[in-house]
Parts: C-alpha cells; sequence; structure tokens
C-alpha cells in the first residue's frame, strides 16, 4: 500500500527538531523507495544530518533563498517537502511557493496531545492547521466508521532532557563552527551567542531548578487554598508570536493579574507554571513579583519554575492560556479554560469565551462529551505515538510516520474517507 512503486517520490527536508530525527526520517523514506535531499541552513543542520548523501548546502542570503529553492525543486524533480514548524521565515516562504507548485507541504510540531505523541499535519500546523476550521460537528461525522479504544497518556514529558542536550548541542555549532554560512540569520532574535549560553546554563542548572520545583509545588499543593493556574508559553514560540495578540509575555502577564486582583474571590491564589523549557531570556518571575504588587495580590500570587503540569493540574480550579498544547490537558481534566490566542483546541463546546475577570469570578464548566470527540478525532488522525528526542520515541514514531507520509491522504481526510491505515496502539511503559 505505502510502496513508492509509480512516479518516484522525491522529500526535500529543510530545518527540523534538534537532533537526529530528520536523518532517520530520511534514511527510513529512502529504503521505502523514495528520494531524500536535506537543505542545510548552518552548522547545526549539517551536523544532524549525519553522512553527505542528499545534502544541499545553502549559503546565500535569506533574500535570495525563495529563488533558490524554486530551481532546487526544479533540479531534484522535489515532489514533497518536510519541516519541523511553518512560521520560520524559511519554511514560509518555502511553503507558499511548494503550494504555488503543486508539491505536499508535510509540517511536524510538538504534539497537541503533549506529552506523548508529536504532530504530523499537511499545508500547515497550530494556526494554519485545518484543524481551525473543523467543527466538532464534523469530527464526529469522520469519527462515525472509527471504533478505536483510545489509550491514556502518562503524564510526563519523556525525553525532557534529551531535548535541552539536542538543544544546547545545536547551538554549540552554530555558534563555534559556522564558517562555511556566513549569511545565516536566525528565526529568533536573540543573538547565538546568547541562546547558546542559555541552555548550557539550564542545562547545568537542572538539578537546582529541579529542587526549586520541587519545593514551589509542594507549597501550592499544601497550601490548602483553591487556585488558579495560568500556563505561560516561551515569549519566542512561533505560536505565540504568530498566532496571538500579544507580542510579549508580560503583556498577557497583566491581563492576567488585573483580571485576577479584579475578579477572583478574595481567598482564592493565582499560579504561573513556565515552560518547561524557560531558560531565562525573559525575566519573568521578576515581571510576575512587580505586577502582582502593583495589583496588590503578591500574597496570592505564585510562580512554578516548569515541571510536570499534572501535579498542579489535579487541585486547579481554572486555567487561562494565550494558546498553550497544554490546555488540552486541562480540558481533559474537565477544567474551565480560557485562551486568547488562536489554538486548534479553541473550540466554543468547551474553550471560555467570557471576559477574564469573569472568568475568575465565576467560569462555566467545558462540554467533557464534546472534548472527548475532539480528542479521539487528533488521535485518529494528526497525534502519532512518539517523540523527537529520545530514542525510545524516535523509534516507536518512526513505525508509523513513513507510512503516513507515503499515503495518498492526509490523515484527516483518510479518516472521513474510510481509508485510514491502522493506528498504532499505544502502550505506556512506567
Amino acid at each position: 500500500m505505502f510502496r513508492v512503486t509509480d512516479t518516484t517520490r522525491a522529500f526535500l527536508f529543510l530545518q527540523g527538531p534538534h537532533g537526529p530525527f530528520f536523518h532517520r526520517l530520511g534514511k527510513m523514506l529512502r529504503r521505502a523507495g523514495a528520494d531524500v535531499w536535506r537543505v542545510g541552513f548552518n552548522a547545526g543542520d549539517r551536523a544532524f544530518w549525519f553522512g553527505a548523501k542528499g545534502y544541499i548546502p545553502y549559503r546565500a542570503a535569506p533574500e535570495d533563498w525563495a529563488d533558490t529553492f524554486r530551481q532546487i525543486v526544479t533540479d531534484k524533480s522535489i515532489t514533497d517537502i518536510v519541516l519541523y514548524g511553518d512560521t520560520r521565515p524559511i519554511h514560509a516562504q518555502a511553503a507558499e511557493a511548494a503550494r504555488e507548485m503543486g508539491l505536499r507541504v508535510h509540517v511536524f510540531e510538538e504534539g497537541y496531545m503533549r506529552p506523548y505523541w508529536v504532530t504530523y499535519e499537511r499545508g500547515g500546523a497550530n494556526g494554519h492547521s485545518r484543524l481551525m476550521d473543523t467543527s466538532v460537528n464534523d469530527m464526529r461525522v469522520a469519527l462515525a466508521q472509527s471504533d478505536l479504544d483510545i489509550p491514556e497518556a502518562p503524564a510526563h514529558w519523556g525525553d525532557m532532557r534529551h531535548h535541552v542536550f539536542y538543544g544546547a548541542l545545536y547551538h554549540w555549532f552554530v555558534m563555534f563552527r559556522n564558517g562555511d554560512y556566513r549569511n545565516f540569520q536566525p528565526h529568533r532574535e536573540l543573538p547565538l551567542i546568547a541562546e547558546t549560553a542559555l541552555y548550557t546554563k539550564r542545562l547545568l542548572l537542572m538539578p537546582w531548578l529541579a529542587l526549586d520545583r520541587m519545593v514551589s509545588t509542594f507549597r501550592i499543593k499544601h497550601g490548602g487554598y483553591p487556585y488558579h493556574i495560568a500556563l505561560l508559553q516561551l515569549e519566542h514560540d512561533a505560536s505565540f508570536q504568530m498566532h496571538s495578540p500579544f507580542s510579549r509575555m508580560e503583556e498577557f502577564l497583566r491581563v492576567i493579574i488585573t483580571g485576577f486582583a479584579k475578579g477572583a474571590p478574595k481567598h482564592h491564589h493565582l499560579v504561573l507554571k513556565a515552560h518547561p523549557l524557560e531558560n531565562g531570556r525573559s525575566p519573568t518571575k521578576a515581571i510576575v513579583r512587580d505586577l502582582a504588587k502593583t495589583y496588590g495580590v503578591l500574597d496570592r500570587v505564585h510562580y512554578v519554575r516548569g515541571g510536570k503540569l499534572a501535579q498542579l493540574l489535579d487541585h486547579a480550579r481554572t486555567a487561562v492560556t494565550v494558546n498553550s498544547t497544554a490546555g488540552q490537558q486541562v480540558l481533559h481534566r474537565g477544567i474551565p479554560l480560557k485562551v486568547f490566542g488562536d489554538a486548534v483546541y479553541a473550540k466554543p463546546e468547551f474553550v471560555s469565551d467570557l471576559p477574564v475577570d469573569a472568568f475568575f469570578a465565576q467560569p462555566g464548566r467545558p462540554d467533557n462529551r464534546a472534548f472527548k470527540d475532539y480528542r479521539r478525532y487528533l488521535l485518529e488522525t494528526s497525534q502519532v505515538p512518539g517523540g523527537f528526542y529520545s530514542a525510545r520515541g524516535r523509534r516507536q514514531l518512526m513505525r508509523q510516520v513513513v507510512d503516513m507520509m507515503l499515503d495518498a491522504n492526509d490523515p484527516y481526510d483518510a479518516l472521513r474517507s474510510g481509508k485510514a491505515p491502522p493506528r498504532q496502539q499505544l502502550r505506556v511503559v512506567k
């Protein structure tokens, strides 16, 4: 069913997640009979594409990339492009050109249903996903032919240490081995030397950060007060920058803390949980403290440095976020949720449209049945068991995702047409 036998497929990989996932994916596509090429934009891209086979270095200026991309597509007879995220400039330009040229656009992202799945879609992800225009009723129609028993996911990230390690290593190569790529411009505004230093610092401080997080979480869990939780994101993350009304995390924090001070009962507290990969590039803790002091709620506001969300969600009254994928863990527990940005799960059945102060005062309950249908739809389509960073996660991901890429239908069309391939059952290893 998935063999490349008629017209040869030719996949062009651009930038991927830190680590060897794209290299391993390319090798398996070659075994399936496809041609595989990889464009590298810096020494970090080159380091994780082991061997020279299929590697194309891009050393020209950024403004020449769109024309170069079209030329590569023509010269190599490319039929498919593969991206990790679709918003960084080189990916956005390539995706636009690819659609004009009639190519398939395969987009990988961190899992909408984290922590044990990754996202695979065609055309776009997050705010550009087809899910944005798919109603819960549409999902129910597509699910009519399916009876897959969806398993639970383990309540942990799974491969955080690997993620941080590969991030630090990637930026080390870009900072110290990038002589052949002098025109490279990172898609983030922070200088590379600062980015590398922050990754390295976080790696070294992980034991201390874990202790600080444990103490903060213990105090909140044993505080005996009702609390609301704000799920913070990385300020430079594409979902935050491209699909939200905010450009700085401080703007979101001000809205949340103001709304909490105005609307929440006086005996309630607010917990602001940092993203697990927050590396200190923004002085979030100091900003939280200053805002809480300004609005007279300093003794009722708490900041937690990343860690396992489940421990805090188990006792939360409500949750707010810009558009974090962790919002779906909130909904899975039936907790009222308010979002401020564009999110694939922002459906009227289970996400509140109340003003933030009214939400903290008296939130409505989400439609848990509707969310269960939504969740099942995602786990039958775009959410693939596995992970990018740990060897075990990659092995599990590779068992299924190559067949999905070679399928004529994207995951959503495959389910709706009744031609979806068998889904791998997730077995949780504890």
